[in-house]
């Protein structure tokens, strides 16, 4: 993920820019999603199968909801607004980042937000949906990343008003977020949206710390895969000087008929082994 952080200060209608391809797709799944929810809704478990439960994730082993849930929504405004987050804030986030480190933070606030939310009601039977958690954490970094481009936003689509990006992104992740508590009535959501923010925050001051980690686990992967594979090697040069070298040693002096059984076998194995 880079370090560079980007400035533009020239006015801009809306934010986002031309769609990027992560954005764009996890807008096409999450309204394909919809779709499935509402037309076998009626039919299936959907929410309480792919929702986020707390009572269910470990007592029931069902931990893909802390995934799945970020993909379910309550209703088509529901949707709508997490999606336009998505879409406003998140195109300039990955042409800043790549696709990989912008999915892979996406992801990581939606999951950490689910976590949060079953750590503050584990016992609750209540589901979960909704891609909140994540889109906060994208509101968070947009701030982070942009806080002083000047945007116009047309207020309620007709009246133009110019503010501070890092204005922006409170004054929308207040309307989200009050738009969002209804689907979780107990409160759950509120903490669920706090978590994907600070969680955001956390992997966004520490990244240079994770990617070191993440450095030092892969030579340490790579340095003990040479290790197995030299090891390997020398093992295969002791059979081939201790076992198969001998044998050939008498197949040439006494012919290919003078071997025993064991012999044979050796170089039986020696075959599958080279």
């Amino acid at each position: 993920m880079s370090r560079t952080y980007y400035y533009d200060t020239r006015p801009q209608l809306g934010l986002g820019g031309p769609i990027t391809y992560v954005v764009k797709w996890l807008i096409i799944l999450n309204v394909c999603i919809f779709i499935l929810q509402i037309t076998l809704g009626k039919i299936y478990p959907f929410i309480h199968t792919f929702g986020l439960v707390p009572s269910s994730l470990f007592n029931k082993w069902m931990v893909w909801q802390m995934v799945t849930y970020m993909f379910l929504h309550g209703d088509i405004f529901h949707l709508l607004f997490n999606m336009l987050g998505l879409y406003f804030f998140g195109s300039d986030i990955e042409r800043s980042w790549g696709r990989k480190a912008f999915i892979s933070y996406y992801l990581f606030t939606g999951i950490m937000a689910g976590l949060t939310t079953y750590l503050s009601a584990m016992n609750s039977n209540i589901p979960t949906i909704g891609a909140s958690g994540a889109i906060f954490g994208i509101l968070l970094a947009f701030g982070m990343l942009f806080p002083n481009r000047p945007v116009i936003l047309l207020l309620f689509f007709f009246f133009p008003v110019t503010m501070l990006a890092k204005y922006l992104v409170i004054v929308y992740g207040v309307m989200e977020l009050l738009m969002s508590i209804q689907y979780t009535p107990d409160g759950i959501g509120h903490f669920a949206h706090l978590g994907g923010m600070a969680f955001g925050w956390l992997y966004l001051k520490n990244q240079d710390r994770v990617r070191f980690a993440m450095h030092s686990w892969n030579a340490s992967r790579q340095n003990k895969k040479m290790w197995r594979q030299k090891k390997e090697m020398k093992n295969k040069e002791t059979f081939i000087s201790e076992e198969i070298d001998p044998i050939l040693d008498k197949i040439s002096r006494e012919g290919l008929h003078s071997l025993t059984s064991k012999e044979k076998r050796i170089l039986k194995k020696a075959k599958n082994l080279l």
